[in-house]
Parts: structure tokens; sequence; C-alpha cells
């Protein structure tokens, strides 16, 4: 039990300390899982089968429509995707900052504690409003 409770101890997303399974993976913005379902949704529609979609692919779905936030223009994704990348962001930072398009710097350090450490408020600033921008 003690073993267990220390790698839960380990684990943070705060302190972008998570589970060794996860080392290796990579990121997907809202906007970009949105497109993925979409065209599994067409490829559905176009093979007719009669059968009624999986009752957590239409939530997942109806989720991401809800909360994307960067649009379904593919262009504009890849650019914020390419943008986010040449700054000193860790993949979890990367997505949450495209996920939630905090308004602010301070906004941006809330939601996501670890950019506290590591980010000024004029580069946190300059960050968003790249990305706005685009």
């Amino acid at each position: 039990m003690a073993s267990r409770l220390n790698a839960v101890e380990e684990e943070d997303a705060a302190l972008l300390k998570f589970p060794k399974e996860f080392e290796n993976a990579d990121t997907l913005f809202i906007s970009e899982v949105l497109k993925i379902l979409e065209i599994r949704e067409e490829q559905s529609k176009k093979t007719d089968s009669g059968q009624k979609p999986n009752e957590v692919f239409v939530k997942t779905l109806e989720h991401c429509r809800q909360f994307n936030r960067l649009g379904d223009n593919r262009e504009k994704i890849s650019a914020v995707r390419r943008m986010l990348q040449t700054k000193k962001l860790h993949k979890f930072e990367l997505a949450q900052l495209a996920n939630l398009c905090p308004d602010s710097a301070e906004e941006a350090r809330t939601f996501i504690p670890s950019l506290e450490s590591n980010f000024q408020d004029e580069e946190l600033t300059e960050i968003l409003n790249a990305m706005f921008s685009m």
C-alpha cells in the first residue's frame, strides 16, 4: 500500500509529474480530436451499416464540439501547434494552452500552475497574443 501511495504522490500535473505511461505519449488539442471524430463519423455514415454510434463516441464528439476553442480551420490549428512548439512549453502545457485559450497570463497560470515558474507575464502574454492572432 505504501508503494501505491508513493506513486500517487509522485504524480502532479501542476508540477508536470505524470505517470510513466505518459512519458512517450503525444498530446492532442480538442480541435484535433474533433477533426478525427468528425472524419470517423463521416466514414460511419458512408458505410451506413444501420448501427447507431457508440454512446461514448457521441458524448465525446459533443464534448469536443462544445469545448473546441480553435475552430475548424486545419491550417490555423496546425499554425497554433507549430507556434507553441517553438516555446519552452511542456507538451501538457502546450495542449492546455490551446484547449483552454486563457484570456490573460494570470488566467493561464490559474489554469496551468506549472507556467508560474517558467514564464514571466510578458512572455505568456506574447504567446497568448500570437495564438489569438492566428
